[in-house]
């Protein structure tokens, strides 16, 4: 595999070189002077202090050519919410945080599959779509934390290339992509939304209405943004008080969305109500059937699949029909019609 190091200082670089020079072809260069030729590499590691301007000037300044490369892994002085949001920002796969110490780092970047010279036969349309769209989250969550406007209309224009894609090269393709290249919050907010959207095309929605869904998939998990990494990313099960601080996340994200130009109120009930189920055990106002629209029902069904089917790396994915069986065996939460229209989804789509 041909990775390229690129650091802000040469420290940095020593120490990445010495740690992959075994198991990769190496080159190297300061963010600086970065002149990287995309052409010619599977990887790239970007080891930046990214509360620096000048890094993150230095970054985009690259991005075109950057953004070609099959895997991005930025590694990040240290973990702050704010510069994960500005790496998934710059075009970042996956994140990595020091100090760990040589021997974890180079744990984590064998389990990004750095060293895995396998080739990536994902058609490059998704590849695009899916970074594409994991730069509008990532731009999205930075809006909520920064109490700014979201961007409707660039989260649009992400939505239609991601239904395009999808509709053009199917959603396995899609869920193969995202989780390959990405994670955390951001892989599940783009599996939510690839298969809303693949839900959607199966139901024969009009193109008002995909839009509707894509652009509600895209919103639906923004409250996260307030919750801590450390609860978000938790391997295994919550603490009581922690699961009650993760169920604040649906009215925190109508919070920051709410007077938000082009947000309309139907976009607003998707993020408030996401988690509700037909028969009132849902949060946060348990609802009832009569009470949540049709939009919510698609929605919630497709998250609760991309959350079944989402890789983290403390548990094993589950496969597609073990997570459909899951959502089948819901009885009186889902309705029940759609989920027998989402068997295909699931299965064979």
């Amino acid at each position: 595999m041909r990775v390229h190091v690129i650091g802000d200082n040469l420290a940095k670089l020593a120490t990445l070189r010495a740690l992959l020079e075994r198991q990769c072809s190496i080159t190297s260069e300061l963010i600086g002077d970065a002149e990287i030729r995309a052409d010619a590499l599977d990887a790239v590691v970007v080891a930046a202090d990214l509360r620096s301007v000048d890094n993150i000037t230095a970054i985009k300044r690259i991005g075109n050519r950057l953004n070609r490369i099959a895997k991005r892994i930025f590694i990040l002085d240290q973990k702050l919410r704010l510069s994960e949001v500005q790496a998934y920002a710059l075009g970042a796969t996956a994140v990595l945080s020091n100090p760990v110490g040589r021997a974890g780092l180079m744990a984590k970047l064998i389990d990004k599959k750095l060293v895995d010279a396998s080739p990536d036969r994902t058609p490059p349309d998704i590849q695009e779509a899916a970074a594409i769209g994991a730069a509008c989250i990532a731009s999205m969550f930075s809006s909520a934390l920064h109490r700014k406007a979201v961007d409707l209309k660039t989260l649009k224009g992400s939505g239609r290339k991601i239904t395009d894609s999808i509709a053009e090269a199917g959603l396995s393709h899609w869920l193969a992509s995202v989780r390959q290249h990405h994670e955390g919050t951001y892989q599940h907010c783009l599996l939510v939304t690839g298969i809303a959207v693949d839900f959607g095309l199966s139901l024969g929605l009009s193109r008002t209405d995909l839009e509707r869904l894509y652009l509600a998939a895209m919103l639906h998990d923004i409250g996260k943004a307030k919750i801590p990494l450390a609860i978000l990313d938790k391997p295994g099960r919550l603490e009581p008080e922690e699961r009650t601080l993760v169920e604040t996340h649906p009215a925190a994200g109508y919070e920051a969305l709410k007077g938000s130009e082009g947000v309309t109120p139907e976009l607003l009930d998707a993020v408030l109500h996401h988690h509700e189920f037909l028969d009132g055990s849902g949060y946060p106002d348990a609802l009832c059937s009569e009470s949540i629209p049709d939009l919510v029902r698609i929605l919630t069904i497709s998250d609760i699949f991309a959350a079944l089917i989402e890789h983290r790396n403390y548990k094993p994915t589950m496969p597609r029909p073990q997570a459909y069986q899951t959502i089948q065996g819901m009885n009186g939460k889902l309705e029940k019609p759609l989920v027998m229209a989402f068997k295909e989804v699931a299965l064979t789509r």
